[in-house]
């Protein structure tokens, strides 16, 4: 039984639409066309897939089985293709690589200086975001391996644990926070905060301390999607911000100090997360066994240089 790749993405184009002109016109072919993809796929699986509905047409619950399957199908059709490709290309030492910001800050170039050393001829692709985005690109295998917030949950997905990471409230040494006799939640909100943006799950643990408190979020002056700026910019200024240790790591003694306090602190964990089922060129197999074996000592190594 032979199986068109082809077939099934017409396939998944008509069951979305669930209207044989719409997807015609979508994927630039006729309806014939169309019709006859539908033929063989229904001769293939000895049912229909389709039936009637009003003007248009509806999944048949065999339909809906294949619909469920075919993406599977064809992800991992184009796997075996881009396996055999990079071997052919001599591109098997290439790696896709995702970061969050906290892990590209203090571990992505040391993890990538041990990577070459080992391997000189290795090529390295990095996409630097939010973790929660990246989860999204790690899944449609866009990218091999994201090194970032670990997450449970994703069916599908397996992540390896490294490192914990504490977010907590920091200000510049001489902050009149660090002057008053007591410190509550409440009186965090005399001041004005610099914060990642709302996307950011950080932030958004943040707002619900306070929600939780039967209060008002935080006053956000400034507000940015790149997090190493919010050091600099709190060093200088009245504001609170929310940023993890390691970063923290970096300027307090010089600029910038913790203030401590559980209410406001959060514990995470940072770790390398792949897709259980896809494929991973030698590379980044490599890459991976690397950050695994080297990973906790490589981030704690970056951020006490």
């Amino acid at each position: 039984m032979d199986i068109n790749f082809r077939d099934l993405r017409y396939f998944e184009v008509l069951a979305e639409t669930q209207h044989l002109g719409r997807a015609a016109e979508r994927l630039a072919r006729s309806q014939p066309a169309l019709t006859k993809c539908i033929d063989r796929l229904e001769a293939m699986v000895g049912s229909a897939l389709f039936e009637r509905s009003g003007r248009g047409i509806r999944l048949t619950p065999v339909g809906e089985v294949l619909r469920l399957r075919a993406k599977a199908l064809r992800d991992n059709g184009s796997e075996v293709i881009r396996e055999v490709n990079e071997f052919a290309s001599g591109r098997s030492g290439h790696v896709r690589l995702a970061s969050g910001p906290i892990a590209a800050d203090h571990l992505l170039p040391e993890l990538c200086n041990l990577a070459l050393a080992e391997c000189p001829d290795l090529t390295i692709e990095i996409v630097i975001g939010p973790t929660s985005e990246l989860r999204d690109q790690l899944k449609d295998g866009s990218i091999d391996i994201l090194i970032g917030l670990t997450a449970s949950g994703d069916s599908g997905l397996v992540t390896v644990p490294i490192v914990n990471d504490v977010v907590v409230v920091a200000a510049r040494r001489d902050h009149a926070i660090f002057q008053r006799d007591e410190v509550t939640l409440a009186s965090l909100l005399d001041f004005a905060w610099a914060l990642p943006g709302p996307a950011v799950p950080s932030r958004q643990w943040l707002d619900s301390v306070f929600a939780a408190g039967g209060l008002s979020r935080p006053r956000v002056q400034i507000e940015t999607s790149s997090l190493p700026l919010l050091p600099r910019m709190i060093a200088h200024t009245n504001f609170l911000s929310f940023m993890s240790r390691h970063t923290l790591a970096l300027h307090e003694g010089r600029m910038l100090r913790e203030l401590p306090f559980p209410a406001t602190t959060l514990n995470r964990t940072l770790g390398a997360t792949y897709r259980e089922a896809g494929y991973l060129s030698p590379a980044a197999e490599r890459v991976l066994t690397l950050f695994k074996t080297n990973g906790a000592e490589l981030f704690v190594n970056a951020v006490h240089d």
